[in-house]
């Protein structure tokens, strides 16, 4: 952890400053950072009240970029809002992205853990590049998260399930109403205190398998986590919630590829007509998000012999496993839920159901489902020891 020495500012807060202050260079260098501390905490929320995306912690990260000087020293300070020029291009052509991500409390030691941060850095880095901002030391960049997870640790509520998201996002703050790549950026990151997403245990969803919107096109930026991708699909999933479903199964051409649920990873378990058991899920073509949560479902699952298939596949290859009784489970997986089971979907006026547990009715998660949950819980919160679950120093 990086040593500073406290000061009081001219604004009464208090403040640990770094030997070189706002300086600019060619690269984020962690070593330069600055932190001011709020002179006005704000008073935390009982954790059984907590939202998601809803409470944010005291304080923020943010570094500046211009193509004259470089990058700004970061900076650590109280949580507030953003100055922009009304003609930042990012408010008119979506120049912007991020990332999703989470700090968890070892239950036995206290250590901060994160899960598998450096796959959120270098998703970061290619989301930016897709729309030109500048690249970034990756590493510096997250040893100043780590700062600010350290600085605002007392956030985090305790107990299983309970974490600290955290939204690292990049911007383009140039001032200038032109399609053309910016020269001014800002990078920030802010954190919100949030509960288990399943409050009272796993919840199983039903889905509209709807042709009439599609999520990304080949050649677009499916893969990439920007803005743009998820304001399209806020609409489509209103009139889908609407009709009494939870998200949205996407689906792409003519033959109704299957490609994800809502903002999620979608995976399929089932058995092949050939009788081969099968956990199935869209490749990554261009049009698929890379997901952390399922880079992780599919190591895991490869490790316990379980037969994986990233690959191209269609809605009438999902209805014949329904209805022919091959289906054995399906579940959504992303950062907030871990795996989201799946027990049933519809496409035009047909629902089609999809098994939980076949050998327990009560179940609300198959054991597929269950197994990667308490898996992936269990190295986020430290209780299986794994190179996945990075401990913040």
């Amino acid at each position: 952890m990086m040593s500073f020495r406290r000061v009081l500012s001219k604004f009464g807060q208090q403040s640990m400053v770094a030997p070189s202050i706002r300086c600019m260079a060619s690269r984020i260098e962690s070593k330069d950072l600055t932190i001011t501390m709020t002179s006005n905490p704000q008073p935390k929320l009982p954790k059984e009240q907590l939202a998601f995306g809803r409470t944010f912690t005291d304080h923020m990260l943010e570094i500046d970029y211009n193509e004259t000087d470089g990058w700004s020293a970061p900076v650590i300070k109280p949580y507030g809002d953003l100055s922009l020029s009304p003609a930042a291009s990012s408010l008119h052509y979506a120049l912007q992205c991020f990332e999703g991500m989470k700090a968890y409390i070892d239950p036995k030691t206290d250590e901060l853990r994160m899960f598998r941060p450096e796959m959120n850095m270098q998703r970061m880095q290619r989301s930016g590049a897709r729309l030109c901002l500048p690249p970034f030391d990756e590493q510096e960049f997250l040893a100043c998260i780590k700062q600010l997870i350290s600085l605002d640790k007392d956030w985090i509520p305790k107990g299983e399930g309970y974490s600290l998201y955290i939204r690292p996002t990049y911007i383009s703050t140039d001032n200038f109403i032109g399609v053309a790549a910016p020269k001014a950026v800002k990078m920030f990151c802010i954190l919100s205190p949030v509960g288990p997403y399943y409050p009272s245990g796993f919840a199983p969803i039903k889905l509209l398998a709807d042709p009439a919107n599609v999520r990304a096109w080949p050649g677009g930026t499916g893969d990439t986590k920007i803005g743009s991708n998820y304001a399209t699909g806020i609409k489509p999933a209103q009139k889908a919630m609407a009709a009494g479903f939870a998200q949205i199964l996407w689906l792409f051409g003519d033959d109704l590829q299957v490609t994800e649920v809502g903002t999620m990873n979608q995976f399929f378990f089932w058995t092949t007509p050939e009788g081969k058991q099968e956990l199935v899920t869209a490749a990554l073509d261009g049009t698929i998000l890379p997901g952390i949560t399922r880079n992780s479902i599919l190591q895991l699952c490869r490790e316990w012999g379980i037969e994986v298939n990233e690959r191209a596949y269609n809605l009438k290859e999902v209805m014949a496993a329904c209805d022919e009784g091959r289906m054995i489970e399906a579940f959504g997986a992303g950062t907030a839920a871990i795996v989201s089971p799946v027990n049933g979907f519809t496409y035009i006026d047909k629902a089609y159901d999809i098994p939980l547990d076949v050998k327990d009715p009560t179940a609300k998660a198959g054991p597929l489902t269950q197994k990667i949950m308490d898996t992936i819980m269990g190295i986020q919160y430290g209780r299986i020891p794994h190179k996945w679950s990075v401990v913040v120093d």
